[in-house]
């Protein structure tokens, strides 16, 4: 009778954990999907100084001093910009090769200034719109 018991406690117990883990994958899920959000916050920049990175510590306190020529020129360096705040959010490679073309086809000597949405992962800025002003 102990083995008879045994033997059907063995069967049902993985059964058991087996609709409890199919209850809880639902709420698992959810909470995943979530957290995605704040991973990666959309954000829209609008009227803010955009420099290549090679320069950007050099015109921290004057940023629309920098010049369209050399922001060119050191164009493999990337590009990002200066927030309302000061603080300096890289471009991903998509937003360097947009605001690089719209350089080259730009008359500006200088105060280089752009609008621009991504989303912000951290220092970066994953670009999906930016136009020179």
């Amino acid at each position: 009778m102990k083995v008879l018991i045994r033997q059907l406690t063995d069967e049902i117990q993985p059964k058991i954990r087996s609709e409890e883990s199919t209850r809880l994958l639902p709420l698992i899920l959810l909470c995943s999907f979530c957290t995605l959000p704040t991973l990666a916050a959309t954000e829209t920049f609008k009227n803010v100084a955009v420099i290549d990175v090679n320069c950007h510590s050099k015109f921290t306190r004057d940023p629309d001093a920098h010049p369209r020529e050399c922001a060119v020129k050191c164009s493999a360096s990337g590009y990002g910009i200066f927030t309302q705040d000061g603080k300096y959010m890289k471009f991903d490679k998509k937003g360097n090769e947009e605001v690089l073309s719209e350089l080259k086809a730009s008359v500006r000597k200088d105060h280089l200034r752009v609008d621009v949405a991504g989303d912000v992962e951290g220092d970066m800025l994953k670009v999906t719109s930016v136009k020179l002003l």
